[in-house]
Protein backbone atom coordinates (compact mmCIF):
# COMPACT_ATOMS: atom_id res chain seq x y z
CA UNK A 1 0.00 0.00 0.00
CA UNK A 2 1.76 3.53 -0.77
CA UNK A 3 1.36 6.28 0.50
CA UNK A 4 2.63 9.89 -0.64
CA UNK A 5 3.15 12.33 2.18
CA UNK A 6 1.11 16.43 1.79
CA UNK A 7 5.11 17.39 0.93
CA UNK A 8 5.47 14.78 -1.69
CA UNK A 9 2.69 15.48 -4.09
CA UNK A 10 4.98 17.14 -6.89
CA UNK A 11 7.70 14.80 -7.69
CA UNK A 12 11.24 16.21 -8.72
CA UNK A 13 10.74 13.36 -11.43
CA UNK A 14 7.76 16.09 -12.34
CA UNK A 15 9.87 19.00 -12.83
CA UNK A 16 10.54 19.22 -16.46
CA UNK A 17 14.40 20.30 -16.96
CA UNK A 18 14.31 20.48 -20.51
CA UNK A 19 17.17 23.70 -20.67
CA UNK A 20 19.23 22.21 -23.18
CA UNK A 21 17.93 23.83 -26.50
CA UNK A 22 14.06 24.70 -27.82
CA UNK A 23 14.05 21.89 -29.74
CA UNK A 24 14.59 19.31 -26.79
CA UNK A 25 11.91 21.57 -24.86
CA UNK A 26 8.80 20.94 -27.57
CA UNK A 27 10.25 17.47 -29.16
CA UNK A 28 11.19 15.63 -25.22
CA UNK A 29 9.44 17.61 -22.64
CA UNK A 30 6.18 18.43 -24.28
CA UNK A 31 6.14 14.47 -25.69
CA UNK A 32 6.57 13.68 -22.44
CA UNK A 33 4.01 15.47 -21.51
CA UNK A 34 1.82 13.45 -23.42
CA UNK A 35 2.55 9.92 -22.52
CA UNK A 36 2.51 8.64 -19.51
CA UNK A 37 3.82 4.92 -18.54
CA UNK A 38 2.29 5.49 -14.99
CA UNK A 39 -0.95 3.48 -14.35
CA UNK A 40 -4.04 5.50 -13.56
CA UNK A 41 -4.58 5.89 -10.13
CA UNK A 42 -8.29 3.75 -8.52
CA UNK A 43 -10.74 5.67 -8.21
CA UNK A 44 -13.46 5.09 -5.66
CA UNK A 45 -17.17 6.69 -5.08
CA UNK A 46 -19.23 6.37 -1.94
CA UNK A 47 -22.96 6.02 -2.42
CA UNK A 48 -25.71 5.63 0.27
CA UNK A 49 -28.45 3.21 -0.37
CA UNK A 50 -31.83 4.83 -0.64
CA UNK A 51 -33.77 2.23 1.30
CA UNK A 52 -30.90 2.63 4.25
CA UNK A 53 -32.73 6.14 4.68
CA UNK A 54 -35.88 6.13 6.28
CA UNK A 55 -38.77 7.41 5.06
CA UNK A 56 -41.34 9.67 6.41
CA UNK A 57 -43.64 7.56 7.89
CA UNK A 58 -46.74 10.45 7.81
CA UNK A 59 -47.65 14.09 5.83
CA UNK A 60 -45.97 16.69 7.37
CA UNK A 61 -47.08 20.29 6.93
CA UNK A 62 -43.58 20.91 5.22
CA UNK A 63 -44.65 18.28 2.24
CA UNK A 64 -44.66 21.00 -0.13
CA UNK A 65 -41.21 22.37 1.00
CA UNK A 66 -38.00 22.73 -0.86
CA UNK A 67 -34.73 22.03 0.46
CA UNK A 68 -31.54 23.12 -1.16
CA UNK A 69 -27.96 21.23 0.34
CA UNK A 70 -24.90 23.00 0.16
CA UNK A 71 -21.69 21.94 -0.83
CA UNK A 72 -19.62 21.48 2.34
CA UNK A 73 -17.31 23.56 3.74
CA UNK A 74 -14.01 22.10 4.22
CA UNK A 75 -10.58 22.62 5.10
CA UNK A 76 -8.06 22.16 1.86
CA UNK A 77 -6.52 18.94 3.27
CA UNK A 78 -9.41 17.32 3.03
CA UNK A 79 -11.20 19.37 0.00
CA UNK A 80 -9.64 17.20 -2.50
CA UNK A 81 -10.41 13.89 -4.73
CA UNK A 82 -7.45 12.40 -2.18
CA UNK A 83 -7.89 9.54 -0.10
CA UNK A 84 -6.45 11.52 2.59
CA UNK A 85 -4.14 9.68 6.02
CA UNK A 86 -4.18 10.75 9.42
CA UNK A 87 -0.88 9.37 10.78
CA UNK A 88 1.01 9.34 14.30
CA UNK A 89 2.56 12.92 15.22
CA UNK A 90 -0.28 14.23 13.46
CA UNK A 91 1.61 13.81 9.97
CA UNK A 92 -1.29 14.08 7.05
CA UNK A 93 -0.44 11.72 3.86
CA UNK A 94 -2.65 10.87 0.62
CA UNK A 95 -2.78 7.26 -0.83
CA UNK A 96 -1.04 7.35 -3.91
CA UNK A 97 -2.52 5.34 -6.32
CA UNK A 98 -6.16 5.93 -4.99
CA UNK A 99 -8.99 8.86 -5.71
CA UNK A 100 -12.29 9.57 -5.06
CA UNK A 101 -14.36 9.97 -8.03
CA UNK A 102 -15.28 13.59 -6.80
CA UNK A 103 -13.61 15.79 -4.09
CA UNK A 104 -15.09 14.47 -0.69
CA UNK A 105 -17.39 17.83 0.14
CA UNK A 106 -19.26 17.21 -3.40
CA UNK A 107 -19.84 13.61 -2.78
CA UNK A 108 -21.02 14.43 0.61
CA UNK A 109 -23.06 16.82 -0.99
CA UNK A 110 -24.60 14.36 -3.50
CA UNK A 111 -24.66 11.94 -1.19
CA UNK A 112 -27.14 13.55 1.00
CA UNK A 113 -28.94 14.82 -1.76
CA UNK A 114 -30.05 11.78 -2.64
CA UNK A 115 -31.03 10.77 0.67
CA UNK A 116 -33.63 13.57 1.42
CA UNK A 117 -35.09 12.59 -2.00
CA UNK A 118 -35.28 9.37 -0.87
CA UNK A 119 -37.20 10.34 2.35
CA UNK A 120 -40.56 11.42 -0.19
CA UNK A 121 -40.98 14.18 2.90
CA UNK A 122 -39.91 17.47 0.31
CA UNK A 123 -42.31 17.80 -2.13
CA UNK A 124 -41.34 20.96 -3.76
CA UNK A 125 -37.96 19.33 -3.85
CA UNK A 126 -34.47 18.63 -2.87
CA UNK A 127 -31.69 20.00 -5.17
CA UNK A 128 -27.96 21.27 -4.60
CA UNK A 129 -27.30 24.87 -3.86
CA UNK A 130 -27.47 27.53 -5.51
CA UNK A 131 -30.27 26.28 -6.25
CA UNK A 132 -31.73 27.93 -9.32
CA UNK A 133 -35.12 28.37 -7.41
CA UNK A 134 -35.69 29.96 -4.38
CA UNK A 135 -36.21 27.09 -1.77
CA UNK A 136 -37.55 27.23 1.79
CA UNK A 137 -34.95 25.38 3.34
CA UNK A 138 -31.48 25.26 3.33
CA UNK A 139 -28.85 22.81 5.05
CA UNK A 140 -25.91 24.32 5.47
CA UNK A 141 -22.42 21.93 5.93
CA UNK A 142 -19.44 21.94 7.29
CA UNK A 143 -17.00 19.05 6.68
CA UNK A 144 -14.77 18.52 9.79
CA UNK A 145 -13.29 15.38 9.25
CA UNK A 146 -13.17 12.75 6.19
CA UNK A 147 -10.01 10.77 6.63
CA UNK A 148 -8.33 7.01 7.38
CA UNK A 149 -6.92 7.38 11.17
CA UNK A 150 -3.72 4.87 12.06
CA UNK A 151 -1.89 4.02 14.69
CA UNK A 152 1.59 3.93 12.93
CA UNK A 153 4.05 6.55 10.91
CA UNK A 154 2.27 5.83 8.05
CA UNK A 155 -0.70 3.48 6.99
CA UNK A 156 1.43 0.93 5.03
CA UNK A 157 3.71 0.31 8.57
CA UNK A 158 0.83 0.56 10.48
CA UNK A 159 0.28 -2.83 12.49
CA UNK A 160 -3.27 -2.28 13.49
CA UNK A 161 -6.15 -1.82 10.96
CA UNK A 162 -7.01 2.53 10.26
CA UNK A 163 -9.94 3.43 11.15
CA UNK A 164 -12.20 5.97 8.91
CA UNK A 165 -13.38 8.94 10.45
CA UNK A 166 -16.15 11.47 9.01
CA UNK A 167 -17.77 14.16 10.85
CA UNK A 168 -19.91 16.82 10.10
CA UNK A 169 -21.27 19.73 11.46
CA UNK A 170 -24.88 20.37 10.09
CA UNK A 171 -27.31 23.47 10.22
CA UNK A 172 -30.85 23.13 8.86
CA UNK A 173 -32.08 27.32 8.21
CA UNK A 174 -35.96 28.25 7.32
CA UNK A 175 -35.26 30.40 4.22
CA UNK A 176 -38.51 31.97 4.72
CA UNK A 177 -37.67 33.32 8.43
CA UNK A 178 -34.35 33.35 7.82
CA UNK A 179 -33.74 31.71 11.08
CA UNK A 180 -31.58 28.47 12.33
CA UNK A 181 -33.98 25.16 13.28
CA UNK A 182 -31.37 22.88 14.58
CA UNK A 183 -27.53 22.71 15.01
CA UNK A 184 -25.94 19.29 15.20
CA UNK A 185 -22.66 17.31 14.50
CA UNK A 186 -23.27 14.17 13.40
CA UNK A 187 -19.95 11.46 13.22
CA UNK A 188 -18.86 7.82 12.58
CA UNK A 189 -15.78 5.95 13.40
CA UNK A 190 -15.59 2.62 11.32
CA UNK A 191 -12.49 0.16 11.77
CA UNK A 192 -11.16 -1.29 8.83
CA UNK A 193 -11.50 -5.24 8.62
CA UNK A 194 -7.47 -5.23 7.49
CA UNK A 195 -5.03 -2.35 6.69
CA UNK A 196 -5.60 -2.83 2.92
CA UNK A 197 -7.00 -0.17 0.71
CA UNK A 198 -9.71 -2.52 -0.28
CA UNK A 199 -10.97 -2.45 3.62
CA UNK A 200 -10.17 1.34 4.30
CA UNK A 201 -12.72 2.17 1.45
CA UNK A 202 -15.57 -0.26 2.66
CA UNK A 203 -14.87 1.28 5.98
CA UNK A 204 -15.42 4.38 4.65
CA UNK A 205 -18.41 3.85 3.04
CA UNK A 206 -20.17 2.50 6.10
CA UNK A 207 -18.93 5.68 8.05
CA UNK A 208 -20.08 8.15 5.35
CA UNK A 209 -23.41 5.93 4.96
CA UNK A 210 -24.08 6.47 9.11
CA UNK A 211 -23.16 10.07 8.94
CA UNK A 212 -25.71 10.75 6.04
CA UNK A 213 -28.47 8.60 7.65
CA UNK A 214 -27.73 10.51 10.91
CA UNK A 215 -28.41 14.10 9.25
CA UNK A 216 -30.63 12.74 7.20
CA UNK A 217 -32.99 11.22 9.59
CA UNK A 218 -32.62 14.66 11.95
CA UNK A 219 -33.13 17.19 9.24
CA UNK A 220 -36.47 14.69 8.25
CA UNK A 221 -37.86 15.17 12.15
CA UNK A 222 -36.71 19.08 12.62
CA UNK A 223 -38.34 19.87 8.86
CA UNK A 224 -41.68 17.82 10.09
CA UNK A 225 -42.03 19.93 13.24
CA UNK A 226 -41.72 23.41 11.59
CA UNK A 227 -45.18 25.52 10.94
CA UNK A 228 -46.62 25.30 7.16
CA UNK A 229 -45.81 28.28 4.42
Amino acid sequence: MTIATARAVIRPAQRLACASSLALLLGGCAGGLLKSDAAAPDTFRLDVVATMIPAASTASSTAGLAIAVARPRAAAAIDTDRIAVHSAGNRFDYYLDARWAESAPQMLQQNLVGALAATGQFGGGVMTAPARMPTELLLDLELRRFEVVTAGADAASSGAAPVAHVQVQASLVDSRRAARVTSFVSEASVPASENRLSAVVVAFDRANAQVVSDIAARVQAAAAALPAK
